[in-house]
């Protein structure tokens, strides 16, 4: 497993990515997307900027098939890890998927997609971290 916590090697635009609470919701995603191999994993802590979710996750899959693969994957374990059913949204195309687990909105992109909709840019606020994955 990749040490989300710290920069990776190679990768100057890498940061470490918040802690996490063991045992919560949002390491609970990171882990799920980390073993995934999803890649480029941004979250963005949201508490205290918005009612919407307290984090906010953006990593890409290499193709759709991953990008659903990882999708149903994350909300499977969202709802083992007792966290209750994930809402997710996009998942025929598989090209931009959201997965609404309450305390965490996850967006899962193609890489183009990802790069078309620059949502790092919109919601980026001081508090936003990266890793490579």
């Amino acid at each position: 497993m990749t040490d989300l916590s710290t920069p990776q090697p190679g990768n100057p635009a890498s940061a470490p990515l918040p802690p996490s609470v063991p045992g919560s919701l949002h390491a609970l995603v990171l882990q799920s997307l980390d073993d995934d191999q999803a890649q480029e994993i941004v979250s963005i802590p949201l508490e205290g900027k918005t009612a919407i979710a307290d984090h906010m996750v953006i990593a890409s899959g290499r193709s759709t098939r991953q990008v659903a693969a990882m999708a149903q994957k994350l909300a499977e374990r969202i709802k083992h890890g007792g966290f209750g059913n994930a809402r997710i949204e996009g998942l025929p195309a598989a090209d931009w998927v959201l997965i609404d687990a309450g305390d965490v909105v996850v967006h899962l992109f193609r890489p183009e997609v990802r790069s078309f909709y620059n949502l790092e840019r919109m919601w980026a606020f001081d508090g936003a971290v990266a890793a490579a994955s």
